[in-house]
């Protein structure tokens, strides 16, 4: 044929654009596609087959069957005719039609007799392509098989549409993803900004407080040591929600002590109890003393809904109740109260007081301040535990909010690694890494008054100096500092030091997901500014504990390979073996690629290293690495992509050390 005379769509740019729009041009063979042109050959019984897209020079076959080829000319292609009609192109005898009778294909090549083609049509009417049964011999489509060829074309289009749909939704939530790290980062730069003096007003209010003071300056004090409370209750209200938004908070599973617990909370709000009002903390005889569950949680679940029943209940009583409601072989269920005789909450405002941001009415704030977030995270906190919280409230007659809670039971062991947290430490020598004047002498304040020794340096660098010439137990580490900041630091002692001394992050920067990073290069425990002596000095109980020496934060579960290798010892070895061989090689290639944007290779390695981490039920990575895969898949990494691939580098090599530890 004379390429002049070649057949052109009168929009073609347009149709070009739209088979441009879809990324479907040299992509990787697709099952969709595949069982497509199967059925194709099946229901018209042809032995060739094919779905092709067709761009300004070739027609391309996405998926084929006795063809070949990968692509062909333009020029010589039935198909060109094809995508010039609204309709199926049927020529049930080629050497009968005047336009095809001569054609290469026909009087050789493919020798085709029989063809039949229908346009693949995009919802705005472009033909980017076709699907066709072609034959070797003369051949008429029934009704039936003309039917099933129209509607697998639109089923192909549809396939179409949802791959761009996804990489639509994907690049949405790419957008989505990178809001929420603005909006996090901003609230963790602010909330750093505000953190750093406040951590000093609070900590040298409370050293001040230690001291002989008369009345006048005690009474100064306590108003100082409200406000910086409230303060830092608002602050830390706004970075809870921020880490639960966007899923980063995690509920602990530790044993602690319950009725202490409980204890601590009354003890810590009885000094704001009005005069004409009876405070109470009712405990049942039966519950337990020893639980295992998030201590932290619990306290900031009750230290919330009770101090709000003492800031709204003028006279009365308030009472805190504990009940055991059941118990099984493994479990306690208890059911916690918060009970008051305050102000109520009007009947239509109970299915709206769990909302961010809302109160009763709207003068609450003014008359008790709070920013309406509380509950909201109360709810939050309580329902991130597998529970419900629930209030009943009559205006004027006061409020109960209840929940019941699921704990695990504490063994003998658990309960006695916990009770060693209360032994004697001894005179510990510490590094402080910290560039903060304020800071450092309120540090040194508290850890003198602790018994302790302290060293400090003013950044990361003079620190690992300090460190490569004295011995020391432990080490506090702030994370925002000049020449190497803690993650860096951290990294240099863990990897070119080859040093297991406890380091405790110490900062005021609560970017979400922060915790997880200190861990993740080697930190043992995590302590935000501005701190509370008594939370530093259990930071520092636990770090230095016997039980705690070797902290694994990412710790395999033998449960599924047990399971599989049906008690066979030297089956599950083979398998850690080859883990230990296997796995940090290919976290370096996946490193590699990475840094390469070799994105099929970070595909195939994240495909296959999710095998690896599944067998010893490392869920967390597991995940990571089906992100990175997607993320390769798309071609789209990201600086976020880094940070986990940081996190299954730190975490692999943890492995490996516990493997061999366990030998």
């Amino acid at each position: 044929m004379n390429k002049k005379e070649l057949p052109v769509p009168y929009n073609e740019a347009e149709r070009l654009a739209a088979l441009k729009r879809y990324n479907i041009l040299d992509t990787l063979p697709e099952h969709a596609f595949d069982d497509a042109t199967k059925l194709v050959s099946y229901i018209c019984g042809v032995p060739i087959a094919h779905i092709s897209f067709i761009d300004e020079s070739r027609q391309w076959f996405k998926s084929e069957i006795g063809i070949g080829v990968s692509e062909v000319p333009r020029e010589i292609s039935f198909c060109q005719y094809t995508i010039m009609d609204t309709k199926m192109v049927e020529i049930p005898d080629t050497y009968l039609n005047e336009q095809f009778k001569d054609d290469p294909n026909v009087v050789d090549g493919f020798k085709i007799r029989f063809y039949a083609g229908i346009p693949i049509t995009t919802p705005d009417g472009h033909n980017i392509g076709t699907l066709c049964a072609i034959d070797q011999v003369t051949k008429e489509l029934n009704d039936n098989q003309r039917n099933a060829l129209a509607i697998i074309a639109k089923h192909v289009m549809n396939h179409l549409e949802l791959g761009t749909k996804h990489i639509e939704l994907n690049g949405q939530k790419k957008i989505a993803e990178r809001a929420v790290l603005a909006k996090d980062s901003f609230l963790a730069n602010m909330s750093h900004e505000i953190r750093t003096p406040l951590n000093a007003i609070i900590g040298f209010t409370d050293l001040l407080a230690q001291t002989k003071l008369d009345t006048v300056q005690r009474d100064y004090i306590e108003s100082v040591q409200i406000a910086g409370e409230n303060l830092l209750l608002i602050i830390n209200d706004i970075l809870d929600l921020s880490k639960i938004e966007s899923g980063n908070l995690v509920i602990e599973s530790e044993p602690f002590n319950l009725k202490k617990t409980l204890k601590h909370v009354y003890n810590l709000l009885k000094v704001k109890v009005p005069s004409d009002v009876e405070f109470n903390l009712f405990l049942d005889a039966d519950m337990p003393e020893m639980v295992i569950g998030d201590q932290g949680r619990l306290n900031q679940i009750l230290v919330n809904l009770t101090g709000n029943a003492l800031k709204f209940t003028q006279e009365g009583e308030v009472t805190v109740s504990v009940k055991l409601v059941n118990e099984t072989d493994d479990h306690y269920s208890l059911k916690f109260s918060v009970k008051d005789t305050g102000i109520g909450i009007p009947e239509n405002k109970l299915k709206t007081i769990f909302k961010r941001f809302t109160q009763a009415e709207q003068s609450t704030t003014r008359r008790f301040g709070g920013t309406g977030l509380g509950l909201n995270i109360v709810k939050q906190l309580v329902e991130l535990q597998n529970a419900e919280i629930h209030v009943k409230s009559r205006e004027g007659r006061g409020s109960e909010f209840f929940f019941v809670l699921d704990y695990k039971k504490a063994d003998y062991a658990e309960i006695a690694a916990a009770s060693s947290l209360e032994e004697n430490l001894g005179k510990l020598k510490i590094l402080l890494c910290e560039d903060n004047a304020l800071n450092q002498k309120l540090v040194k304040n508290v850890i003198y008054n602790f018994g302790f020794e302290l060293d400090i340096a003013d950044n990361g660098q003079a620190g690992i100096e300090l460190l490569s010439k004295n011995e020391y137990d432990l080490i506090l580490m702030d994370l925002q500092m000049p020449v190497k900041d803690g993650y860096q630091t951290t990294e240099f002692i863990r990897n070119e030091m080859n040093s297991h001394i406890p380091i405790i992050a110490m900062t005021a920067h609560s970017l979400v997901g922060e915790q997880e990073r200190c861990y993740s290069v080697g930190m043992n425990a995590y302590v935000p500014k501005p701190f509370k002596q008594a939370v530093l000095l259990q930071a520092i109980k636990i770090v230095m504990s016997k039980e705690n020496k070797e902290i694994f934060k990412w710790k395999p579960d033998y449960s599924f390979l047990d399971e599989m290798s049906c008690g066979d010892a030297r089956f599950k070895q083979e398998m850690i073996d080859l883990f230990i061989e296997k796995v940090p090689l290919e976290i370096t290639q996946l490193e590699k690629a990475f840094n390469n944007n070799d994105y099929e290779t970070a595909k195939k390695l994240s495909h296959n290293m999710k095998t690896s981490m599944s067998m010893f039920m490392l869920d967390d990575l597991t995940h990571y690495l089906a992100i990175i895969e997607d993320e390769a898949i798309l071609g789209q990494f990201t600086a976020e992509t880094a940070d986990k691939i940081n996190v299954l580098h730190n975490a692999v090599i943890e492995v490996v050390e516990y493997f061999k530890e366990q030998g």
